[in-house]
């Protein structure tokens, strides 16, 4: 009895754009099966399309990995049996199929232009009828050929796709037939004799022996047509499983007007990459026992044998935020203070950061927090004494009341240096009490002469945070007022 392949799936972005959350889904996805089946995660890099790739896109998907914590276990830098795993690196492998293939003929010269495309296009669709290539080129004689050639006409070379049907196997959809007549004859190469996305990704998952491939439903159409090179090269095909499209409130394809497209979005406003690696696991995926789960939790709580058949999931932004702030919750304090200090930094460049000091703020107040960028916000009051006049303490604080709480912290504020901020704290609840002032109203007005809002941690807890000089000295600017 032969054994199982082993599981290896591959996770191949093109440096053409930063990552967004589709990407990040199907990466996230490529990690938790290759952990759940004990199998191999592979990091490849579609970069043959010279005229988009950007450099610094490459080190951007690079860098997102590293900070989503998906390690792999194959590709750039890490190296492995397969290597060089940039496709701009791989031409030579992609050349030998494509002759394999000129030799059987099933590849022809193309040598219509772009717009002569176009025109057929458009002529196709003015008739209602699906705009597929029509084959011009391939009933081209051996002297139009050749006399193209001597014009030195820029040509592609186009895979002329087989008649009758394709079977795949879907993960989540089952058996999936495609009839090839509903497809046209599709490009390999470009005209400046680089490989396209769709001929280069056939080529490497089989040489890379890539077992499933999981990617998004809107490769469907691609699938089709690999199936058609798997068919032709007589290798096996290996499962798929086509994602969900990720789809924004009205229904529609997420998009770069609905904040969050980018994972760089999410990481500039502070979101944590447990909390978007547990999101894009858990939604469309079933029900779950518990819905904050670290990586490690979700390999072993995924159930990859039952799979929702839908072709797309609603992004919803505020359970993203719910488990961000419930991530945050679970964070050590030093890590949370590590990683609130960018932000921190970027808001109050001219501040000094004392970790310590921050760590002990946060410690009183993270459960105000839904990102990390709103540590600018809720320390706001630790860099910059607020600006309070008489008209914002009426918002609050009944106006009959005012005078009086200025008095009895007139009366009391030098016990926050010669005693303590409790003493102080005490004595002020005493007085107030002799003049018929409820408690809240006290503690309220304290708050705002020392942060500009009435509510917040204990009164004694906020001088100890800002310091005893700070605290008598923004207490005394108000009731100077």
């Amino acid at each position: 009895m032969t054994s199982p392949l082993p599981i290896r799936v591959r996770f191949a972005p093109s440096p053409t754009g930063m990552m967004h959350l589709g990407n990040v889904r199907a990466v996230v996805m490529n990690y938790l099966f290759a952990k759940q089946k004990h199998g191999t995660f592979i990091l490849r890099i579609e970069d043959t399309d010279q005229q988009r790739n950007v450099d610094a896109y490459v080190t951007g998907i690079l860098d997102d990995i590293l900070w989503l914590k998906l390690d792999y276990d194959e590709g750039p830098i890490k190296g492995g049996h397969y290597e060089p795993y940039f496709q701009s690196q791989r031409t030579s492998i992609y050349q030998e199929k494509l002759i394999v293939l000129q030799h059987r003929d099933l590849v022809y010269r193309c040598f219509c232009t772009a717009e002569e495309l176009d025109k057929k296009r458009q002529r196709q669709i003015a008739l209602k009828q699906p705009p597929r290539y029509d084959r011009t080129c391939l009933h081209l004689s051996k002297e139009q050929i050749q006399e193209n050639l001597d014009a030195h006409k820029p040509f592609i070379w186009r895979f002329q796709l087989p008649e009758g049907t394709i079977q795949i196997h879907d993960m989540a959809r089952g058996t999936i037939t495609f009839d090839m007549k509903n497809f046209s004859d599709f490009a390999l190469t470009r005209q400046d004799g680089s490989f396209t996305f769709m001929f280069a990704n056939f080529v490497d998952d089989v040489v890379m022996i890539i077992s499933h491939v999981i990617r998004g439903e809107d490769h469907l159409t691609n699938t089709a047509m690999q199936a058609a090179l798997y068919q032709t090269f007589n290798v096996p095909l290996p499962m798929f499983w086509h994602l969900p499209i990720i789809c924004n409130a009205s229904g529609q394809k997420l998009s770069k007007r609905d904040f969050g497209f980018s994972l760089n979005d999410l990481r500039n406003a502070g979101y944590l990459s447990e909390a978007i690696c547990n999101y894009l696991a858990i939604i469309g995926g079933g029900s779950f026992e518990h819905e904050i789960m670290p990586l490690d939790e979700l390999v072993k709580a995924m159930n990859f044998d039952s799979l929702n058949a839908t072709g797309q999931v609603r992004y919803d932004i505020e359970k993203l935020r719910w488990l961000n702030h419930k991530w945050i919750e679970k964070l050590e304090l030093e890590d949370l203070t590590k990683r609130c200090l960018p932000f921190l930094q970027t808001r109050y460049p001219n501040q000094p950061l004392n970790e310590q000091n921050i760590a002990s703020l946060l410690k009183a107040l993270r459960t105000d927090l839904t990102m990390l960028a709103d540590a600018a916000d809720v320390l706001q009051f630790y860099f910059m004494a607020p600006e309070i006049d008489n008209a914002q303490l009426q918002e609050v604080i009944p106006a009959e009341f005012i005078t009086s709480l200025k008095e009895i912290a007139r009366n009391n504020v030098a016990l926050i240096a010669s005693e303590s901020s409790a003493q102080f704290v005490d004595k002020m609840k005493q007085d107030a009490q002799k003049q018929n002032i409820q408690t809240k109203y006290l503690f309220w007005f304290i708050r705002l002469c020392l942060t500009g809002k009435a509510h917040g941690p204990a009164v004694h807890e906020l001088i100890d945070m800002i310091g005893t000089k700070e605290a008598i000295k923004r207490i005394e600017k108000v009731i100077a007022q």
